[in-house]
């Protein structure tokens, strides 16, 4: 089911603004690969393998992340990783390129989208929303508490206590394989807990479906079903109404189209590769 997450040295490795970028391959379109909270290249260690043959490939790691300092500067991250993303597209002219975001990293690339629609091609975003799922549903007064509450778990976790919450979300929510849960928990558990406090805070208090409107570019959303996660409690529902529950949430974009993943969980491109790839594959030859 899941594979490897080591990832093949970098041909080039360099820093914008608030991202670490490495670059793999050297030819063909251009694909950015965001990583979701607290992840890394080795996200996405399939995928860069497959795409680097054809594309070049730059994954990019948010500052505080995989064992990366996390950003001095004050002002809101998700802003920061914003304009440096803008800025790694101006800088490498990759303006035709598709950026690629998992989670965290999704709903940066489709608010990328709608902000600097001139500077991409496409946009996939794998299970990652312009507002985190059931937030639509509060007041913006209780998503701040819940908010707040999420990050003051976060930042006052011990070290152990910090590995203990990362493999607990992979057992229970991140992948379906016990075995690749073990494996890849360490791998978040590298990240800086008060900035991935800091980005989860930032994220589930974010709402940005109305820049979506002006997201002119192509946007597939990829969403993971597992039937026994969503079988009861106040989520429960069928593939087809979460197919149909993402959808609304991207309704302002003008081009925006949700297929679903199965059996799946939150990494998708962990528990279903071969599916993932060739539905990224067909979405990047197709734009």
């Amino acid at each position: 089911m899941a594979h490897a997450v080591a990832v093949s040295p970098a041909a080039e490795t360099f820093t914008v603004g608030t991202l670490k970028v490495e670059r793999f391959g050297k030819a063909g379109k251009a694909v950015i690969l965001i990583p979701g909270l607290a992840g890394g290249p080795w996200v996405w260690s399939d995928t860069i393998a497959s795409l680097s043959k054809d594309h070049t490939v730059y994954a990019v790691t948010l500052a505080g992340f995989d064992g990366t300092a996390a950003p001095t500067a004050g002002g809101n991250w998700l802003d920061l990783a914003d304009a440096s993303l803008a800025d790694l597209v101006r800088q490498k002219h990759l303006q035709s390129g598709i950026v690629v975001g998992h989670s965290l990293g999704g709903t940066i690339a489709l608010r990328f989208a709608g902000r600097h629609p001139d500077l991409t091609a496409g946009v996939v975003a794998v299970d990652g929303l312009p507002i985190f799922p059931g937030m639509d549903r509060v007041t913006p007064d209780q998503r701040d508490a819940f908010a707040a509450s999420m990050r003051a778990k976060i930042e006052g976790a011990t070290p152990e206590a910090f590995q203990a919450q990362q493999l607990g979300y992979m057992q229970k929510i991140g992948t379906l394989d016990p075995a690749t849960a073990e494996r890849v928990a360490p791998l978040n558990g590298r990240s800086d807990p008060k900035a991935v406090a800091r980005y989860m805070a930032e994220d589930v208090t974010a709402d940005f479906r109305p820049v979506l409107k002006d997201a002119t570019p192509p946007i597939l959303e990829i969403s993971p079903y597992n039937a026994p996660d969503f079988a009861s409690g106040p989520m429960a529902m069928s593939e087809a109404q979460k197919t149909a529950y993402y959808a609304s949430l991207l309704s302002t974009a003008p081009h925006a189209q949700v297929i679903s993943i199965s059996p799946s969980r939150h990494y998708v491109m962990l528990d279903q590769p071969v599916a993932f790839q060739k539905a990224l594959a067909d979405f990047i030859q197709a734009h």
